[in-house]
This record gives structure tokens, sequence and C-alpha cells, in this order.
């Protein structure tokens, strides 16, 4: 048995102690960024249908590019993490710098792409005539910010793993405030329509990837860290990555084949569908926290060479897990008659939603050891077990999901296929968890 047995009241209330310090500031942080987006569609529908119609296209390019991308946070959070548990700091923040090279070099790759192919992307992505210019220009712009947006993240995996989610609290509220400002400046102000909006952003993300990269240059500094590029700490971080990459990408395809299923089954479920994702997505926001706080912790004390404290700490955060995913369902229960009407008032997408809407609620409790777990095994850097996990997932999630329209079920029947996604997920990382060979100590894996 691979996790702690009962640990004591003084133990528990250790790691409570921790988990909240982490936990509530990365949950800001993480519901700062979608407000970004927030902002831009607030600003720019006042400009009109068409350019509103090419933000929503050219957002969710910049989405989908940016998130593949995510390991940069999570892999650098569990590198750095351990080298802290290991009481190297200096180590610590060059493997950082590391990340933050690599999301350099990723971000310059993704504008060399992107700028050339910025109208035949809009294009297959079926943006309408109207709507087209507008996402061609929005997503030319933007894209000169994705080197900023990928350095933020690494940067933001650096403090994590130096046990800090409150720096990168201050610096998305920050960075919120300011693209709010820049937008509205830029867009009415100066009259540059949705290119302001997109000036705006660009502007925004550069300023964060700049207060980032203060805090990190001053921490090197004092520690004696070097700050130049290094090509094999540049390489290892990369290799680090592609497991975690491929984790993404295939958790990437299960969203989008839920999507295109939903949109076989008609406007209704679609409508529904949406709806759904996006409760759903700020539900993950709640026990994303915690799992980056398991990200953090539980590399410090393998770093540190402290199982017992790793295993504690797991069982502890299982425990948030499953209790955060229960006040979650019953709030998903309780508040549904307040909540829905703000979505549609449409009464057959209604219909529609509330027992899809009751099978999300029930699947809480095992989406939150999913999470945890999910951020316990990247905290213990094993990437290349949830790569793994998540394709035999896919696998298993792929043709019950595209079953649906045959068999029938509508949208109710699409979700209980999520949540059977949600269940392989548990039972591979549960598995993965009890057989303890994610327990590796040291300053590296």
């Amino acid at each position: 048995m691979t996790l702690a047995p009962a640990t004591s009241h003084s133990s528990r209330r250790r790691h409570d102690r921790e988990i909240i310090a982490l936990a509530v500031p990365a949950f800001g942080a993480l519901v700062a960024e979608p407000l970004f987006v927030m902002v831009d569609s607030a600003i720019v529908g006042h400009l009109g249908t068409p350019q509103l119609a090419g933000l929503g296209v050219a957002a969710a390019l910049l989405t989908t590019a940016v998130s593949i991308f995510v390991f940069l946070a999570y892999a650098t959070t569990a590198a750095v993490a351990r080298r802290v548990g290991a009481g190297d700091l200096a180590s610590a923040i060059r493997q950082g710098m590391d990340g933050i090279w690599l999301a350099l070099l990723l971000g310059v790759a993704v504008i060399a792409v992107t700028l050339p192919s910025a109208s035949w992307l809009v294009e297959i992505f079926g943006a309408s005539d109207t709507a087209a210019p507008y996402a061609t220009t929005y997503l030319r712009i933007s894209s000169l910010g994705i080197p900023a947006m990928l350095i933020v993240m690494a940067a933001t995996g650096v403090l994590r793993g130096l046990q800090d989610t409150r720096t990168p609290l201050y610096v998305a509220i920050g960075g919120f405030a300011a693209n709010g400002a820049l937008n509205a400046g830029l867009v009415y102000g100066a009259g540059l329509g949705i290119a302001g909006s997109a000036w705006g952003t660009v502007i925004a993300q550069l300023g964060m990837a700049a207060a980032y990269l203060i805090v990190v240059v001053r921490g090197a500094r004092r520690h004696g860290a070097s700050l130049r590029p290094d090509a094999t700490g540049i390489r290892a971080s990369a290799q680090a990555g592609v497991p975690l990459l491929v984790r993404t990408l295939s958790l990437r395809a299960v969203l989008m084949i839920a999507t295109a299923v939903a949109a076989r089954l008609g406007d209704t479920d679609i409508a529904a569908h949406q709806i759904i994702l996006s409760l759903w997505s700020l539900m993950a926001f709640a026990l994303d926290a915690i799992a980056i706080a398991g990200q953090a912790i539980i590399g410090r004390y393998l770093g540190a060479n402290d199982t017992q404290g790793a295993r504690e700490a797991c069982r502890r955060m299982v425990q948030w897990g499953i209790a955060s995913g229960v006040v979650l369902g019953a709030l998903i229960v309780l508040a549904r008659p307040l909540f829905i009407p703000l979505f549609t008032g449409d009464g057959a997408v209604q219909d529609t939603l509330i027992p899809a809407l009751l099978v999300v609620a029930l699947s809480q409790p095992i989406a939150g050891v999913v999470f945890i777990l999910d951020g316990v095994l990247m905290g213990a850097g094993d990437g290349r077990y949830l790569a793994w996990a998540m394709l035999i997932t896919l696998t298993v999630f792929a043709p019950v999901a595209l079953l649906v329209p045959t068999i029938g079920g509508g949208l109710t029947a699409l979700w209980w296929a999520m949540t059977l996604m949600m269940t392989v997920r548990m039972v591979t990382l549960w598995l993965r968890t009890r057989s303890g060979k994610w327990i590796v100590t040291g300053a590296t894996r």
C-alpha cells in the first residue's frame, strides 16, 4: 500500500495549511485567465456582430495554440519543487530558467507558423466571410504575444515550484486590470477597433511576462544562478514536457470529440452542451487549484527524500478532492434554478440541460480524485505514465461517445460517456498511486 496510514490530527492540520496557502491564490490566478477573453468579448461586442464573431474564432485558435504547451507550467513546477526540497535553490531557479528559455523558443516558433497562415487557419475554422477579416487581424496581432504568454506559463511554474502562488495571483490581477484599460483605450479612445483589442492584450501579456522575469531574475541573482541559456537544460526541459504534451493533446481530443458528438445531436443539444462545458470548466478551476498545490508539495517532499510526507500529503489531498467534489456537486443541484436562466431562456435547451447536468453533479467526487491524483503524479514527475493513462482513456472514451447518436440517450448519454472517461482516468491514476512506482526521491527524477 503506497498511501500512508491514517495520519495524526496535527499532521493533517499541517497539510491542510499547506494546501490552503497554495491552492487559494492558485485558484484566483486560474480564474483571472479566462477573464481576459471575457473582457475582450465585452468590449469588441459593441463594435458589431462580425467583429465579435471574428474575435470568437481567433480566441479559440489562440487558446488552443497556447493550452497545448501547459506542460511548461506543470513540468517546471515539479522539477523546481524537487530541487527546493533538496535544499538547492540555485539549481531550482536554474531549472526554471531552462523552462523559460524553452517557452521563448516555442513562442517564436508558433509566431513563425501563425503569422503567414492566419488567413488559412481562420478559413478552415469555419469563419464567415464577414467575420474572417476581423478574425485574421486579431489572430495576427495577438500571435505576437504568444512568446510572452508561454513565458508567463513557464515562470508561473517556477514560482509554484518555489512554493509561491501569491505572486502569480498578483500578476494575474494586474494583467487583467491592464488588459481591460488598454482594450477600452485602444478600441474606442484610439479608434483602432478589433486591432486595438489585440494590441491591448499583447501589451498586457508582455507586461505580465516582464513582471515574472523581474521576480525570477532577482531570485537568480540572490542565489547565484546563471541566467544564460543552457542547451542541455533546455533539451531536458523539452524531453520532460513531451509526455505531458501527449497527455494534454489526448485530453483536448476527448473534449473535441464530445463537442462534435453534441453538434451531431442537434442545435438544442449543442447549446446545452456548451453551457455544461462552461460550468465544468469553472469547477475544474477549483479542483485544479488543489492539484497545483499537490504538484508543488509532492515535488518538494520527494526532493527532500521524505517519502512518508509525500504519502501523507497525497492521502490528505485526495480527501480534499473528494470533499470538494461533493460540495461542487451539491452546489450544481441546489443552484441550478438560479444559474440556468442566466444562460438560456429556451425551454427546450433547459429541458435537455437539466438531466445531463445532474450526471455532471454526480461525477464531481470522481473528478475531485482525478484532478488530485493527476497533480500528485505531475509533482512526482511521472509524465510518461500520465501520457499512457490518458491515451488509454481516449481509446475507451472515443468509441463509446461516437456511438451515442446511434444508441440514443442524447446529451445525457454523452455526459454519461464523459463520466466513464473520468472513471477510467481515476482507476488508472489510482492504480499507479497504489503501486508506489511514482515515489522516486532526489533532486532529479
